[in-house]
């Protein structure tokens, strides 16, 4: 997916950008970038792959030599950012975060109205911060520009555009992704994650409302458009994305997985499927806070059979290749052997996707002598390869382990039971578990509720997008 981070003030706020970007790192592997613009030096900009190298390393002698009271940094999943463009409305740098589906359908509508070249990656493909800018430029000022290409772009897109002596931010206008505003005595700031700028002496000033757009200066932040109440922000953030200290729409990730893991084991004791287990342990790291939960309500001890070994890969998504990318997370878990030898265990797990990390960890804690497995998950079954952002996107919805058990059972009239697969009440959920067990040689799996979930958050439903769960963006069906 990714992240930025961006500063205006009255002093220079490069190691702030720096520093700020870099706690963004866990939202992306592939490119970290930062731009800046001083009137001696004009503008600035470093761009670095750190798929095997972390953001801070690779652009840490860039930002020594960078000046600049205005400066943006971004860490990309995707293309190399942020760009210089140069256009009608001036000379700015451009970072954003989001996907646009119908990214070649708006570079040839744009080839055909004029437009007369995009400058093409090494891929071929066009940088999409390019194609945003193209957009833009279609209207006489940034707000109108950005409101246009929000509207042209199907999928999300929320960006920061700094100009000499300013950052204009937008926040895509359906509020997926937050925008949080921090504020100093020099200046002010904006980041993705909350907690990037606590370190840096800025508070928060607001949280941008679904697509608002706004500009700011060292000395004040002006509105340009106020947005929307209309949001529905990813509930997945909380579930697993989110770093744990972030707080979202004033929720707190790790007190959101404190009480996800509670509710769940609420509803196991009401359901009567609470275990007679040894321990209740968290698929590190993001399932932990989850697990704690689960424990403190279940009354079992916590107890953590294996841990990562993070120092080298400390990041389980990395690298890029998915076959290394299995190897490094196996070669990561070292266990505890007093804690799993002839023990029964229940694991709490962010989500189950494909299957494949969790299948290896299983295989491996009975390599380790574990006597029984038991899973929770802390969200409902995915079963919906995400639209909107860059998380949780399959190139198949059948790569999803819930959706190859439906297809193999009903074919494609499955579809129509998702809601049924969901409930383990209902015998197409019982089979979901079931056949999950089965493949995953687990004792025994639940899944957190759609209304568990919400509860743990404690939005409205009709804020949150619940799309990889249910096919709907909070309550309503999408179009």
């Amino acid at each position: 997916m990714g992240g930025f981070f961006g500063a205006i003030s009255h002093k220079d706020c490069i190691s702030d950008v720096f520093f700020g970007t870099d706690y963004h790192s866990h939202l992306g592997t592939r490119r970290g970038g930062m731009a800046a613009y001083d009137p001696e030096s004009g503008f600035q900009r470093s761009i670095h792959s750190i798929e095997n190298s972390p953001f801070r390393t690779k652009l840490e002698d860039d930002a020594a030599g960078m000046r600049g009271k205005v400066c943006i940094g971004c860490i990309s999943d995707t293309d190399p950012q942020p760009i210089l463009v140069t256009s009608k409305l001036g000379l700015y740098a451009i970072c954003s975060i989001g996907i646009i589906n119908n990214a070649d359908k708006l570079y040839e509508e744009l080839l055909n109205e004029g437009c007369a070249n995009f400058e093409a990656m090494t891929s071929g493909s066009v940088n999409s911060c390019a194609l945003i800018a193209a957009l833009i430029a279609q209207k006489g000022s940034f707000a109108e520009g950005i409101k246009y290409a929000q509207d042209k772009i199907d999928g999300t897109m929320s960006l920061m555009i700094m100009t000499k002596d300013s950052i204009i931010a937008a926040r895509d206008k359906h509020g997926r992704l937050p925008i949080i505003l921090g504020k100093s005595d020099n200046g002010f700031c904006l980041s993705f994650e909350s907690f990037a700028y606590q370190k840096l002496g800025y508070t928060t000033y607001k949280e941008l409302a679904a697509g608002e757009i706004v500009r700011l200066t060292a000395d004040e932040c002006e509105v340009l458009e106020k947005g929307s109440p209309d949001m529905k922000i990813c509930t997945f953030l909380w579930t697993y994305y989110g770093y744990p200290n972030a707080v979202y729409e004033g929720v707190s990730v790790e007190g959101m997985r404190a009480r996800n893991g509670m509710i769940l084991a609420e509803n196991d004791i009401k359901n009567g499927n609470l275990p007679d287990v040894d321990y209740v342990c968290g698929v590190p790291d993001s399932g932990t806070p989850h697990a704690i939960g689960y424990a403190n309500r279940s009354g079992i001890p916590f107890a953590r059979p294996f841990i990562k070994y993070t120092p080298t890969w400390p990041r389980s998504f990395m690298p890029q290749n998915q076959a290394m990318r299995n190897k490094v997370a196996k070669m990561k878990l070292i266990p505890v052997h007093e804690l799993i030898k002839d023990k029964k265990l229940l694991f709490v797990d962010d989500s189950i996707v494909r299957g494949t990390q969790m299948r290896e960890t299983v295989e491996f804690l009975y390599e380790n002598g574990a006597k029984e497995v038991h899973m929770r998950s802390a969200c409902p079954p995915i079963m919906f390869g995400c639209r909107f952002l860059n998380f949780s996107r399959s190139n198949s919805e059948l790569d999803l382990i819930a959706r190859q058990i439906i297809q193999e059972k009903e074919g494609d009239e499955g579809v129509k039971y998702i809601a049924e697969y969901s409930d383990s009440s209902t015998e197409r959920g019982k089979h979901l578990r079931s056949e999950i067990c089965r493949r995953l040689r687990l004792t025994s799996l639940e899944f957190q509720t759609l209304e568990g979930t919400i509860r743990a958050v404690g939005l409205p439903e009709d804020k949150l997008c619940t799309y990889c769960w249910t096919g709907r963006r909070g309550a309503a069906p999408n179009p």
